[in-house]
């Protein structure tokens, strides 16, 4: 499967249009595109900031998530995230809420070598512990993250049964052995929802650190195990078990989660990136790693 086909069309001369209606103080920087991932297309907007595009219907709804309540988890993490600094509003025939937000200047995690990515091991545990406090009650419901890991079931015997994820047999099996790990106790946390290398950026120069973390569509509230899922989508073994370290306890039934977790969203990011190998990688990487330990 392919990567979800935009729904609109996005272009820097509409991202120049619409800054000059809503934003005219911003409409003489320069624009160029710089990325389109699943969600949203991204363009750089002069040398400090970007447009965040929705390209999907989907995507509209995440964007007013991260409209609302990005701000007051910018101040609380310690690491630096896209809360906007400007909203947008439908325009020239762009039909939803869009974003400018600060650029980041780095190198996505996924486009590091594994074993060189082990010195992020103990800042993104300082952002997971920093984020993962308890959300308000209308915090945004997400309804493929931070849930149950039996709600996950159907969709992914889809993907394992589709004939393109290799050992799909031993990932069935260990997914068995998982899911049904105690369920989280207490409140619903914050959670990412979507901690993998593409969306996390380190520094240019020098030992990888972590500049930015990136693309808070899937924010959510719930199990925090979601996010630990990081821990075989980003590290090898000697990685993960310095994030592992990094952070506060872990009960063992909260990293069986995670492990689970990594399954589903290994298996879900390999199944839909045919054409986007960077993705692909990931995909496969998470998934090896699962099964290793």
């Amino acid at each position: 499967m392919r990567t979800p086909a935009a729904e609109v069309d996005t272009s820097p001369a509409l991202v120049t249009a619409l800054l000059h209606d809503q934003h005219p103080d911003l409409a003489a920087l320069s624009v160029t595109e710089a990325a389109s991932g699943w969600d949203n297309a991204l363009f750089r907007l002069g040398d400090r900031l970007s447009v965040r595009l929705p390209r999907r219907e989907a995507a509209a709804r995440l964007v007013r998530n991260e409209q609302r309540w990005l701000g007051p988890i910018a101040a609380r993490v310690g690491v630096p995230v896209p809360a906007p600094v400007r909203v947008g509003r439908p325009g020239h025939g762009y039909p939803w809420h869009w974003s400018v937000t600060p650029w980041f200047d780095g190198r996505v995690a996924a486009d590091v070598p594994v074993a060189s990515r082990r010195p992020l091991a103990a800042p993104l545990a300082a952002f997971v512990n920093r984020l993962h406090v308890p959300a308000p009650d209308d915090a945004p419901a997400n309804p493929v993250r931070a849930v149950p890991l039996r709600r996950r079931h159907d969709r992914l015997m889809e993907y394992l049964d589709g004939g393109r994820i290799p050992r799909a047999r031993e990932l069935r099996a260990l997914w068995e052995r998982l899911a049904d790990a105690p369920a989280h106790t207490g409140p619903p946390l914050w959670v990412h929802g979507d901690l993998h290398p593409a969306n996390l950026l380190v520094t240019s120069d020098g030992e990888p650190g972590l500049a930015a973390v990136l693309d808070f569509g899937d924010l959510t509230a719930g199990d925090p195990a979601t996010d630990l899922a990081t821990a075989w989508m980003l590290f090898d073994a000697p990685g993960r078990a310095a994030f592992r370290a990094a952070l506060p306890e872990v009960h063992p039934h909260s990293w069986d989660r995670a492990r689970a977790w990594a399954v589903v969203m290994g298996a879900a990011t390999a199944a839909h990136s045919s054409d986007n190998p960077r993705m692909a990688a990931i995909g496969d990487h998470t998934l090896t790693q699962a099964l290793g330990s």
